[in-house]
C-alpha cells in the first residue's frame, strides 16, 4: 500500500468537511457549518504528523493540504460568517471581510509553502484563524446584532494572518 495514501486521504476529508460546511451554511444549518469548520480542524492537525511519521511527506501532499486549507479554514468561515449574521445587509463593509479573510489566508498559506518552516510561524496559521471565526460564530448564535464584532474579528485575523508577528508552534 502506498504510505502516501493514509495522510492524503486525512487531506480530502479535511477539503471533505470544509465543503459539506460550504452547504451547510448556505441552507442555513450554521451550527453544523461550525462544527464541519472544527471537525476539519482536528483532522488537519495530524494529516502532517501522519505523512512525516510513515515517510510520506511530499511536494504534492503540501500542495494539497494548502488548497484544502483554503476551503475549510478560509472560504468556508467566511462564507459561515456572511450568512449567518446577515453581512450583506452592511453593504461593502460586510463584504469586504468576506472577501479579505480567504485573500489573506491564501497569501499566509503561499508564504509559508515558498518558505523552509524552522518551527516559528510568521503570521498566525489559517487553521487558526478558521477555527477561531468559527468558534465566534458558535458562541454569537442567533446574535445578529454583534456582527459589528465578527466583522472586526475578520479583519484582526486576517491582519494576523499577513503579518510579520511571529509565533512558536505549539
Amino acid at each position: 500500500m502506498n504510505s502516501a495514501l493514509i495522510p492524503n486521504m486525512m487531506t480530502f476529508l479535511n477539503l471533505t468537511l470544509g465543503v459539506m460546511s460550504l452547504i451547510k451554511g448556505v441552507q442555513g444549518d450554521y451550527a453544523t457549518a461550525g462544527l464541519f469548520i472544527l471537525s476539519a480542524g482536528m483532522v488537519d492537525r495530524y494529516d502532517g504528523r501522519i505523512a512525516r511519521a510513515l515517510g510520506a511527506e511530499s511536494p504534492l501532499g503540501k500542495e494539497l493540504d494548502s488548497l484544502s486549507d483554503m476551503v475549510s479554514f478560509g472560504v468556508a468561515p467566511a462564507i459561515l460568517a456572511y450568512f449567518m449574521f446577515n453581512l450583506h445587509e452592511l453593504g461593502l463593509m460586510g463584504l469586504l471581510p468576506v472577501i479579505l479573510f480567504p485573500i489573506a489566508g491564501a497569501y499566509r498559506l503561499a508564504r509559508f509553502n515558498s518558505c523552509d518552516f524552522d518551527g516559528v510561524f510568521t503570521g498566525i496559521p489559517i487553521t487558526l484563524a478558521g477555527c477561531l471565526l468559527a468558534m465566534l460564530a458558535l458562541l454569537l448564535r442567533n446574535n445578529v446584532e454583534l456582527r459589528s464584532l465578527v466583522v472586526i474579528m475578520m479583519i484582526a485575523l486576517a491582519y494576523l494572518e499577513v503579518s510579520t508577528i511571529k509565533f512558536k508552534k505549539f
